[in-house]
């Protein structure tokens, strides 16, 4: 502990990491500054009141994501959903739709089409959720002060049309915010945004727990919910770690001005390759009922009730959503065969594998064994605090998928600060043993280790998500 905090004190030394991590604070701290400024003609007491009162299952999730925007309805009421909803879309759409698929295989210009289309479709979807979401709080009032208390003060057309125009506007930024912090910043914008949402929620959950507990204060609840917090972020941290080392041999070659011989290394594959999308993905496609339903599509409105429920239909549901997730981003994220591709081109193979299309074929039944595992994981960790609450009667505003968020989010953050220090020759967050020696066997040569690395670069590419 003592040498990552002395590791970590150096990163203000660094003046290109320095320039990097300020902005992504000073960006943030623009998010969280939106957060309280409300839309226009909606009374701010009454909707805190309001989501207070509702805050089970979907209402709930939707105003944790939004770092309380939802609570306050201010201009960043819908958050980043949108846009992350818009990229669920565009990735499905690639496995049917040949021109999108061909696309992607485009390289950087078909990417940058890609990006633009999922631009297009932020604005579409925020259209349609936030004519939803004015539409629902019109005419619902709160008791508030001894009396009824009207969440929109002057309901009607023109109350939606500004929601509309206001709400669109503020995922718009909210998705330039994003791009801004990945572009010029440290760490995926996205994610970060996300996570500093829920982290900023941390003083008023707790506040709220000593509050409700003033009266009846069952220290035997509240110490077990303080251990399976504490629990969950051990099997986190442990299972994002996690890696499936694939021994792998390097022929005779040389690399510069030297020549090496045969070498042996290590190809690691990460337990959980989808990071922290697949409850992110899932969360998001939970919103879809309630938008629809606000449009009066047939059979909407009773799946809106299922799932803002919070009870075990939702938690069911989630985890389905999230084992898909793992396996469909997986697969989108770690391409087998190119993998076997960069291996052959560095004339290394794995004992007792041919290379090439044997080669990619045994490393697709590993990634999807160890698949398993992971959406196991990740959906267990976001769906069994949530009814270890229930069942205690106690309720449990930061679950597995919050923990998960932002632990993997910190981690994520956390390599590529280190990325950015063993550039500079600092040494990094995580000790010199962990990121010096990590995967490495004995006879193993630096370059035989980065050419590992290499190949594995398309997985390591989860987490840049939507």
């Amino acid at each position: 502990m003592a040498t990552t905090l002395a590791s970590l004190a150096n990163w203000h030394k660094v003046p290109e990491l320095r320039r990097r991590v300020l902005f992504s604070l000073g960006m943030l701290a623009v998010y969280r500054v939106g957060v309280f400024v409300t839309t226009p003609g909606v009374d701010r007491n009454a909707m805190k009141q309001f989501v207070g009162e509702n805050g089970a299952g979907l209402v709930g999730f939707l105003n944790l994501f939004s770092g309380g925007a939802l609570g306050n309805l201010s201009i960043f009421a819908l958050g980043i959903m949108p846009y992350i909803s818009s990229s669920i879309i565009l990735q499905l759409l690639g496995m049917v739709y040949p021109p999108l698929a061909e696309m992607r295989k485009e390289g950087e210009a078909g990417r940058r089409k890609i990006e633009q289309y999922t631009r297009y479709g932020t604005i579409v979807l925020s259209c349609f959720q936030s004519y939803a979401l004015a539409t629902a709080i019109q005419g619902k009032s709160v008791a508030l002060l001894g009396s009824d208390t009207s969440i929109v003060n002057d309901p009607g057309p023109l109350f939606i049309a500004m929601t509309m125009i206001t709400l669109t506007t503020g995922t718009a930024f909210l998705m330039w915010l994003g791009e801004q912090i990945t572009e010029r910043g440290i760490g995926n914008g996205t994610s970060l945004i996300i996570m500093s949402g829920i982290v900023a929620r941390v003083p008023e959950t707790i506040i709220g727990y000593v509050q409700q507990s003033a009266g009846d204060p069952r220290p035997l609840n509240m110490a077990a919910v303080a251990g399976a917090f504490l629990a969950c972020i051990a099997v986190v941290a442990f299972f994002e770690n996690g890696r499936r080392l694939i021994p792998i041999v390097y022929s005779r070659r040389q690399v510069g001005m030297r020549v090496y011989g045969a070498q042996q290394a290590q190809l690691p594959l990460k337990i959980n390759t989808s990071g922290v999308i697949p409850p992110i993905f899932a969360s998001s496609l939970l919103m879809f009922p309630a938008t629809l339903a606000s449009l009066n599509v047939p059979g909407m409105q009773k799946l809106q009730t299922l799932v803002t429920r919070g009870d075990w239909v939702f938690n069911t549901g989630f985890a389905v959503l999230i084992v898909f997730f793992c396996f469909f981003y997986t697969g989108i994220v770690f391409q087998p065969v190119e993998v076997a591709e960069n291996l052959k081109k560095q004339q290394a193979n794995i004992p007792n594998v041919r290379p090439g299309k044997q080669t990619a074929d045994y490393i697709e039944r590993v990634v999807n064994r160890i698949t398993v595992a992971g959406a196991v994981y990740v959906a267990a960790i976001c769906t069994l605090p949530s009814m270890f609450g229930q069942a205690i009667r106690m309720p449990i505003t930061f679950g597995g998928t919050t923990i998960m968020i932002v632990v993997g989010v910190a981690l994520d953050t956390m390599s590529q600060i280190e990325g950015h220090l063993i550039k500079r020759s600092y040494e990094g967050l995580t000790g010199p043993s962990r990121s010096k020696v990590r995967g490495r066997r004995p006879g193993a040569t630096p370059e035989a280790e980065e050419d590992a690395e290499s190949s594995m670069s398309s997985s390591d590419t989860a987490e840049s998500g939507a």
